[in-house]
């Protein structure tokens, strides 16, 4: 009887792995960036890993570069089940509804990546993609990208080089009102669009980490990079929640522990990238690079840090405060 029931279960195991080789659960993993950005190796490592931990059980199809949905598209996508993962740049959650996102766009709210992942891997991140949940969607971690940095085809040094200049933001309230607080005039735009509209002066100039700057080669038509790490851009790693909660238990348990690998490869790279990107800025001679002085760098802070009082009654002051007393942040002592 004993034997009789192993070999049915040993038949039933069989049959199991057989369909999971012949039909493997599909995820469809969509994201803006070029392959060679940290979100796009990440994604790839993240499939790599998927199938890697599940045994081929699990294959992620990955669509990079606005090949499957553009910015605006890809979250409707991720709701309606057309898509199953996105890793939306932060900025994306305020029209979704999940205003306090937005915390992570206030201009030096970060002085470090330390500071960065003492709210990104702890409580107050936690809190965050909770937050996701009423809307559908399950929030599995934040992936780096960098501290952004204005280029423009003329040069910037101070608040004042970029008045009256028309600059490319994703959308989001609280970039506009950085863009304000700079008396420059934000202009809204999918990524995908950004390189053309530099190349033709649609707008004068934009925000990026270098690793973005580089890879969409944004630097062949902008003469000027300065370095000022005003900003952060990170990334939500996130799923349909009922495609997510309806995965077999232990097939989500290894994506989980994929996605935890994924994200220490991740935010590794990320600084690395954007180092290896901005060298390679430099070495192109097609863009002129400046690191502003100490001095030059305050009078931006003071320009900027402002914004974050005006932002409170949008993002919250308790989800603002929170930060503030994870990275030991003075809004009053700049």
């Amino acid at each position: 009887m004993k034997v009789s029931k192993l070999l049915v279960g040993l038949f039933a195991c069989a049959v199991s792995l057989g369909a999971y080789a012949q039909n493997p659960i599909v995820i469809k993993f969509s994201h803006v960036v070029a392959n060679d950005t940290p979100k796009g190796k990440a994604a790839d490592y993240f499939a790599k890993k998927a199938t890697e931990l599940t045994g081929g059980k699990v294959k992620v199809e990955v669509y990079p570069n606005s090949t499957l949905y553009k910015d605006k598209e890809e979250m409707e996508a991720l709701q309606l089940g057309a898509v199953h993962m996105l890793a939306p740049s932060l900025a994306k959650f305020g029209p979704l509804g999940v205003r306090d996102f937005e915390v992570f766009d206030l201009p030096f709210i970060f002085g470090s990546y330390a500071d960065l992942h003492t709210v990104t891997t702890g409580p107050v991140g936690k809190q965050l993609l909770a937050k996701l949940e009423p809307k559908g969607i399950s929030g599995l971690a934040f992936w780096d990208n960098g501290f952004k940095s204005f280029s423009a085809n003329t040069p910037i040094k101070s608040p004042d080089d970029l008045k009256g200049k028309k600059l490319r933001i994703q959308s989001s309230k609280v970039l506009e009102e950085q863009i304000r607080a700079l008396k420059a005039m934000p202009q809204v735009m999918a990524f995908s669009e950004v390189y053309q509209a530099l190349q033709t002066g649609v707008v004068d100039g934009t925000e990026n980490p270098i690793s973005n700057l580089y890879t969409q080669k944004m630097h062949e038509v902008q003469k000027h990079l300065t370095l000022t790490e005003h900003g952060y851009l990170g990334y939500a790693v996130i799923v349909n929640k009922k495609f997510w909660d309806g995965l077999p238990a232990d097939i989500r348990k290894q994506l989980d522990e994929a996605m935890v690998q994924a994200t220490r490869y991740a935010n590794q790279i990320a600084k690395v990238e954007n180092d290896s990107a901005l060298e390679a800025v430099k070495k192109s001679g097609k863009t002129q690079v400046y690191t502003p002085t100490a001095e030059e760098r305050a009078v931006f802070k003071k320009t900027l840090v402002p914004v974050h009082k005006k932002m409170e009654s949008r993002i919250g002051k308790e989800t603002i405060d929170a930060v503030y007393k994870a990275t030991s942040f003075n809004p009053n002592k700049l």
